[in-house]
């Protein structure tokens, strides 16, 4: 099996802890492609910036990176495609697991604008809900601090967040 990674041998950038090939102009790239870790990177003078990480299982096509969905988020963001740059870091034994753990990694640290945009929002895997039974007596409620009366700002089902009249302190108590 041919490995072409010719080009992307002579430079090198780190991201994290990870050694990526490149970067080079996104156009003189060409196929093949496999087991790895791409990042689109926007160059300004002597700086890149991340646009986009992604992972490539195997490909041969050479309108893969044109033909992407996020390419005009790319162009976008960098002004021009010839600002445009890829990396890559070879991980020919690695699970495609492997590759997004650090993907996931790498977007969380550097936040790139291209895969925010096509993220899922992620939606919490609890719910809010309003007690029917809580107990309105805040006579007894004083703040620990300043001696002030607190008051319910938000109602929940087990609990109710107060806060002082006084000094804005806030306490969770259970009902």
């Amino acid at each position: 099996m041919k490995r072409k990674y010719s080009k992307l041998t002579a430079l090198s950038i780190q991201i994290l802890q990870y050694e990526f090939l490149g970067p080079i102009p996104l156009e003189e790239w060409g196929p093949p492609m496999e087991k790895l870790i791409y990042l689109i990177l926007s160059r300004e003078k002597e700086k890149f910036n991340v646009l986009f990480i992604g992972d490539c299982e195997k490909t041969d096509d050479k309108s893969f990176f044109v033909q992407h969905q996020s390419y005009k988020c790319w162009i976008d963001n960098s002004g021009s495609e010839k600002s445009l740059h890829l990396a890559i870091l070879p991980l020919f034994d690695s699970s495609t697991q492997y590759r997004e753990n650090i993907m996931n990694k790498i977007i969380s640290n550097y936040k790139p604008a291209c895969n925010i945009a096509i993220l899922p929002e992620k939606k919490p895997d609890y719910v809010v809900r309003k007690s029917e039974n809580v107990n309105q007596d805040t006579e007894k409620t004083v703040c620990l601090c300043c001696g002030a009366k607190m008051l319910p700002e938000q109602i929940l089902e087990k609990s109710t967040l107060f806060r002082c009249t006084g000094c804005g302190l806030s306490d969770t108590r259970i009902t």
